[in-house]
């Protein structure tokens, strides 16, 4: 972080760890609810001792936890060490790697595998075990490693890494000009009602709760997405769709099923860990949380990636296995399906 001249406070040499501007219908809220809103996994006290501190600043002045976060406001976390983030280790992580050669590697990571280190998260990473891996992995415009996209912590499924400079450019354009392709299989709740289907709206944070992404259909905030989906398979309660992304933003596949009414099954962010849909029968409200239980997790998983290889221009095309913990939760939907003699 370069010195701030103006700064008010004695926090030469402090690190930013956080910047978040305030939109321009704000309304006046503290800067320590404020932040706790941004923030996952942030604590109220936490947030008041770095108060205290002089830690948080505010168009660059420190502000005590009861300062009033007002529109446009340039709201500052620093602290006297580099975020952890910066500080990468390698680590000897058995990686479940699909196909690799001198340019590309393609990696099927598990559930619960954060991508790269980030608030909370600052080892055991897919790329702490990648740097392991391959030394020397070109970063991207984030200083991470090798990365040209991701997937969420409790998604699993297919990665393409770069392993030089070349190939994360040219796969960074194959990404922003959707040449790549890729299908995810998500369970979801409800029925859906056609076969196939695309839902368009854009992407932001939402206003409401600053963890999750919201659809905007007016455009009027976010950046525009797109997702196609096809039924695999419909099991009474919930329903098994495949989704091609046309764009790739964050949360896509979660808030857009959220959207349109069929959270993904288990999404805690989203509400899909409540029975969304279903009998009011005691019978079946176990079964459904046996069904948690088998599966911990958003039910998604980037099931085929494909994009052209970098160096030989040959389009390569990679499938994954549905894990087990999605297979045995949807085994239990069919059996509940097949014995079930209630109407939809």
């Amino acid at each position: 972080m370069q010195e701030n001249e103006n700064l008010e406070t004695e926090n030469d040499d402090l690190y930013e760890h956080y910047r978040f501007t305030a939109s321009v219908g704000q309304v006046p809220l503290r800067v320590d609810k404020f932040l706790m809103n941004f923030i996952e996994n942030a604590t109220r006290n936490k947030v008041q001792q770095a108060a205290k501190a002089g830690n948080i600043l505010v168009n660059d002045v420190a502000v005590k936890q009861n300062y009033k976060v007002k529109p446009n406001d340039v709201v500052r976390v620093v602290l006297a060490h580099p975020p952890h983030e910066n500080l990468l280790v390698a680590e000897d992580i058995l990686l479940d790697i699909v196909y690799e050669d001198d340019t590309v590697i393609v990696v099927n990571k598990p559930a619960g595998m954060v991508v790269h280190p980030g608030h909370g998260n600052y080892s055991g990473t897919l790329v702490n075990g990648l740097i392991h891996h391959i030394e020397n992995l070109p970063t991207n415009s984030n200083e991470r490693p090798g990365l040209v996209h991701r997937i969420d912590k409790d998604t699993s499924g297919l990665l393409v890494v770069a392993k030089t400079e070349f190939a994360m450019a040219n796969l960074s354009r194959q990404f922003f000009d959707r040449t790549t392709e890729r299908l995810y299989y998500a369970l979801v709740w409800g029925n859906i009602e056609d076969d196939e289907g695309r839902i368009e709206g854009n992407i932001g944070r939402s206003l409401k709760n600053r963890l999750q992404m919201a659809v905007f259909p007016d455009g009027e905030f976010g950046k525009h997405a797109v997702t196609h989906f096809k039924v695999l398979e419909r099991l009474t309660y919930v329903t098994l769709v495949q989704c091609k992304l046309e764009t790739g933003r964050t949360h896509q596949i979660r808030a857009h099923f959220k959207h349109i009414g069929h959270t993904l099954f288990n999404d805690e962010r989203y509400g899909g860990n409540d029975i969304l849909k279903g009998t009011t029968f005691t019978k079946y409200k176990q079964f459904v949380q046996n069904c948690f239980k088998v599966l911990p997790r958003q039910a998604l998983h980037a099931k085929t990636l494909g994009f052209t290889h970098p160096k030989t221009g040959e389009f390569l095309q990679f499938d994954s296995e549905v894990p087990e913990d999605m297979k045995v939760c949807l085994e239990k939907w069919r059996t509940y399906s097949e014995n079930s003699k209630e109407d939809f």
